[in-house]
């Protein structure tokens, strides 16, 4: 943009710098922004991407369409160059190569410009130098070149009389019947190709072959993925379709592509993912995998009354997270679903590479059995919530079902950065959907239902009772450590903040207005004592014991 406003003269020494830039460039390295500009306009910018690194490959492809741009607006007669200057089909002919290797090694370092050639058409064009110094560079290629020599009829006549009667003959797919008569005439791959693929347009009543030389339909595709995914071989899968091995993996690597392409990947994201080795220390320890998930018994089906009796049951051995485990399961959950964004982003249809794919579905893959833990860890969370919501009529067996889905959605939106425990943003997530899905005038229960229930509260009030002898034995000893370490001001503020005064079980919490009223004190004030308390606390009770004040 900036180029359009500087002088000719001044952009033609712009171009030159531009194309010795592209000839010294690595394209497995990086380079800065500030270095690229400088090179080429001699100055240095003051902006705010002067620090951003570039790579290699993509700069390349840059430069190239940069000097094709700009050497369109700059192009001048071919009469009035000094040196010889090639079209792409004199060029192609020299070297004895097709027009489409011509542009294959354009993007392996051949720079050409725009000129205007006799017809008075602007045209891409190459420099005798140029092309001299691109053979330099890649001898191999120059070799090839060298050694080409056009097919006489005679030649294509024969290469077409060995397609088919290999074709008629032998069960070998196209692919390999190119690759036989290349072996044999000693013809590249691609000239037996052309040559076929010309005879077969001038003769369509003709074909060589009765296997199809075109593309794979839309409904073949999908019927080859869905094989695959049921577990057909690859072998299998090219008899049947009549296809080479690569293209079936093509074809494969495509329809995975594509559903990760279309599937919803959600993360909360964090400065702390982009820092270096940040991969090993949040991926160092493997993620263990629960033997029987409960989860899988839960998602997505209805409760009845028997088998959710049988659920509560499962949930005795579901795990506990306390807070240092749930923060690592999260920060590990968003930073997979982040890599995999990140390589999701390099996905090109047109060349896909199986080892992205084996690696963003290996991250989404681990993230999946995260969630499966969390989740979990968390089941006995929904039955309690869905508990308080049956005074309202709605049906327990559905609460607990819709609980499930709406814990799940959960997960996916919680910023464990910010300190909070899970369970209180999923206790809001849940009980937020049960009053938007429940009606005011539900109907009584029916007498099923309600026998039902009672067999359930039952059973919830005993388990409950080791957990209430539990917390009754912590409550003591927090309130023990709370006397030791805070001043009575400080106690008075924590004991009734977190309700550890009264019974353990049903806390009675006041909010800073009211603990301020009582001691005469702003609510600015009693947050400050607040946090000065907790952090004395911190300092004096295990992590587990602060949880289960703060939690």
């Amino acid at each position: 943009m900036q180029l359009r406003f500087t002088p000719e003269k001044k952009r033609r020494k712009q171009l030159d710098a531009a194309e010795k830039l592209f000839a010294i460039i690595d394209k497995d390295k990086e380079y800065p922004y500030e270095f690229v500009c400088f090179r080429i306009t001699g100055f240095q910018p003051k902006s705010e991407i002067e620090n951003e690194l570039i790579k290699g490959d993509e700069l390349l492809e840059d430069l190239r369409i940069f000097i094709f741009k700009l050497s369109g607006k700059l192009a001048r007669p071919v009469t009035e160059q000094s040196e010889k200057i090639h079209s792409i089909k004199e060029l192609a002919k020299t070297a004895g190569v097709s027009t489409k290797t011509i542009y294959r090694w354009r993007k392996q370092g051949l720079i050409g410009r725009k000129y205007i050639f006799d017809d008075g058409i602007r045209r891409l064009g190459f420099l005798q130098s140029t092309v001299d110094e691109f053979f330099a560079t890649h001898p191999e290629l120059a070799g090839k070149a060298k050694n080409f020599s056009r097919l006489t009829d005679r030649q294509k006549q024969q290469i077409v009389k060995q397609a088919v009667k290999l074709a008629t003959g032998t069960n070998l797919s196209r692919h390999r019947i190119i690759d036989k008569i290349s072996t044999k005439t000693s013809k590249c791959h691609e000239t037996i190709r052309y040559t076929l693929l010309n005879y077969e347009n001038e003769h369509p009543d003709k074909p060589i072959s009765k296997k199809s030389a075109g593309v794979i339909t839309p409904a073949q595709s999908a019927e080859i993925y869905r094989l695959y995914k049921q577990g057909c071989s690859i072998k299998e899968l090219m008899a049947r379709f009549e296809r080479n091995r690569s293209s079936i993996y093509r074809i494969i690597n495509r329809r995975r592509a594509k559903a990760l392409l279309g599937r919803k990947i959600e993360f909360v994201p964090s400065d702390e993912f982009t820092e270096p080795d940040v991969k090993e220390r949040i991926l160092a320890k493997p993620i263990k995998k629960s033997e029987q998930s409960v989860l899988e018994n839960v998602e997505p089906i209805k409760l009845t009354g028997s088998s959710l009796s049988e659920y509560l049951r499962t949930l005795t051995d579901a795990p506990v997270l306390n807070r240092e485990e749930e923060l690592e399961l999260f920060r590990r959950y968003n930073y997979l679903k982040f890599l995999a964004c990140q390589l999701r982003d390099g996905i090109k249809l047109s060349n896909v590479s199986g080892i992205m794919l084996k690696s963003i579905e290996s991250y989404l893959a681990q993230s999946d059995e995260i969630k499966r833990q969390i989740i979990e860890a968390n089941l006995r969370l929904v039955v309690n919530i869905a508990r308080k919501h049956t005074l309202s009529g709605a049906n327990l067996l559905d609460l607990v079902s819709d609980g499930n889905i709406s814990l799940m959605n959960a997960v996916e939106k919680f910023d464990y950065s910010r300190g909070f425990r899970f369970s209180t943003f999923a206790s809001w997530a849940i009980a937020k959907d049960y009053a938007r899905k429940i009606p005011d005038h539900l109907g009584q229960l029916d007498k099923a239902t309600k026998a039902s229930l009672a067999s359930i509260h039952r059973e919830m009030k005993t388990e409950d009772v080791v957990d209430f002898a539990a917390i009754e034995r912590a409550h003591h000893s927090l309130a023990q450590v709370i006397k030791e370490n805070l001043t009575e001001r400080e106690q008075y503020v924590i004991m009734n903040r977190f309700g550890l005064v009264g019974p353990p079980v049903k806390k009675e919490t006041k909010t800073l207005v009211q603990i301020g009223s009582e001691l005469n004190l702003s609510k600015e004030r009693i947050r400050q004592i607040e946090l000065i308390a907790l952090q004395k606390l911190r300092q004096s009770l295990s992590p587990e014991e602060f949880e289960l004040l703060t939690g």
